[in-house]
């Protein structure tokens, strides 16, 4: 049993910060990469960043710059650092991570249920 968990969201002002966790638990053996997903209003869901296990980073080009993610694997989290929201940003938020149950051999993809954010003035 493996759960990721987000929490965070909420609304902001433009201009404004949030920082988003993803916390992953249950039998976890291991976990490889991590990554933030956000779906807004009529558009599809896309990647806003990336984290390897060993903390190597990618971002999308519209949030380079503003957003910073991190993890800490001691502690089976993941964060997003938002700084300088804009409307745009405006999303519900899902967490991604590749996990390696204890009782298995293998990884599987696990989503966290998502977590609202709101920029507006």
């Amino acid at each position: 049993q493996v759960d990721l968990v987000e929490s965070g969201g909420g609304l902001v002002q433009p201009g404004g910060s949030l920082r988003l966790s993803c916390v992953a638990s249950g039998s976890i053996f291991s976990i490889n990469a991590m990554g933030w997903y956000r779906q807004a209003p009529g558009k599809e869901r896309e990647l806003v960043a990336t984290i390897s296990s060993g903390g190597s980073q990618n971002y999308a080009d519209s949030v380079k710059g503003r957003f910073t993610i991190s993890r800490d694997n001691g502690k089976n989290t993941m964060y997003l650092q938002m700084n300088g929201l804009k409307t745009e940003d405006t999303a519900v938020y899902y967490c991604n991570a590749l996990v390696r149950a204890s009782y298995v051999s293998y990884s599987s993809n696990y989503w966290g249920q998502g977590t609202q954010v709101t920029v507006s003035a």
